[in-house]
């Protein structure tokens, strides 16, 4: 639970530095979410509300084909009481992104990539539906078996059972 405190600060409106993992120049469509995330997380330079200064770091990662982003925040060896050299501290949020598809136009288009190992929530459900269904298959198969198998296997009467002694 020591990892989830993200004990650090950052002031409001301060640029993030952003580091992007060296996997994002390999493919095409990773340089496109490149782009995005330069658009959509960077301040431009000279913003009337940034301020002039850098503070925190934005790290986006590519491991197992998810996109992991993590923020930390700059801490100077002025502002330590050790006075170590500066380092990095997690501030959050974090959270992985799975891209699924990418489009040539805004929210449609041609599909410029699409995750083919991305399984919907809809299909690990109906999955389970169809597993739910093969069990009470299953279970109802095994009735119809079973009462054929006591049917073939019936003992034959006892000459000494109560019904014969005493009818």
């Amino acid at each position: 639970m020591d990892e989830l405190k993200l004990t650090g600060n950052c002031m409001i409106g301060s640029r993030p530095l952003l580091n992007f993992d060296s996997n994002f120049d390999e493919k095409p469509h990773y340089q496109v979410m490149k782009a995005l995330f330069i658009d959509a997380f960077g301040t431009p330079k000279g913003h009337p509300k940034s301020k002039p200064f850098v503070d925190r770091i934005m790290s986006f990662f590519i491991i197992k084909n998810n996109i992991w982003v993590r923020n930390y925040q700059i801490i100077d060896k002025d502002d330590r009481k050790d006075s170590k050299d500066t380092h990095l501290i997690e501030i959050g949020p974090r959270f992985v992104l799975i891209p699924i598809r990418i489009f040539s136009s805004s929210l449609g288009g041609a599909t410029l990539y699409q995750n083919m190992s991305y399984v919907t929530p809809n299909e690990v459900r109906a999955e389970s539906y169809r597993d739910k269904s093969n069990r009470y298959k299953q279970r109802s198969d095994y009735k119809v078996t079973h009462k054929e198998y006591l049917e073939e296997n019936q003992l034959p009467p006892d000459e000494l059972s109560n019904k014969r002694v005493f009818s």
